[in-house]
This record gives C-alpha cells, structure tokens and sequence, in this order.
C-alpha cells in the first residue's frame, strides 16, 4: 500500500469512519487493509485512536463551551456525575434491592385472589 492510500485511511478513521468507508474512500478492499495491519502490528491501536478523534474533539468543544452556557455545563454534569448532579432519582428497596409491588408479594406468599376471599 502506498502512502497516498494510508493517508486516505487516516483521513477517513480520524472522521471515525468504519473499516469498510475508509477502505470506499481509499479505494481498496478490506482484505488489503487487513493485510496492512498484519504487517504493521502497530497500525491496528493508531486506527483505534484515530476513530476516536470524532468523540474527542466533540468533548473539547463541549468542555470549551462550559464558560459561555451555564446550562451546558450543568447538562454535562448530569450525564457524568449522576450521583451529584442528576435530576432523575431511583427508588429501590432495602439495600438497593427490587421494590415488591402487591402482585409480587401475592405471588411470593402464594396467594391468589380466591385464596383472599376464603380467608376472610
């Protein structure tokens, strides 16, 4: 493979394209490409980071963000610090276990509405 096409490879994977895309754009086979990896071991984790780069520079846009939009600021902390931050609360049973709703604790004991009736 010559550098042209490596080139059109690492363009396509910094935009985190897929194997098969960037391999549309560099005009090559998957099999081509996977030929290239196996002889440059190395080359396999730098794709990896490459695809990356889309969430990268999307959290630097975010975090830059943060000192102009309050709201922004706050929503990122919502999402990543969940305990602090979260307006959505949960509500669990003792010790975090399962709530028991009326059917459940019905069925644990192993009472049915018939058996109810002929109790009372």
């Amino acid at each position: 493979m010559d550098d042209l096409t490596v080139k059109k490879l690492e363009e396509a994977f910094l935009m985190g394209c897929t194997d098969e895309e960037a391999c549309f754009y560099a005009d090559i086979s998957r099999q081509t490409l996977y030929n290239y990896e196996l002889n440059n071991p190395g080359y396999i984790d730098r794709k990896n980071l490459m695809k990356e780069n889309p969430t990268f520079l999307a959290r630097t846009s975010v975090v830059k963000g943060f000192s102009e939009d309050s709201d922004l600021a706050l929503k990122y902390l919502e999402r990543k610090k969940k305990s602090e931050f979260s307006l959505r609360t949960e509500v669990t049973g003792a010790e975090g276990k399962p709530l028991f709703l009326p059917s459940d604790i019905l069925e644990k004991n192993n009472l049915n509405e018939s058996n109810k009736k002929e109790e009372l």
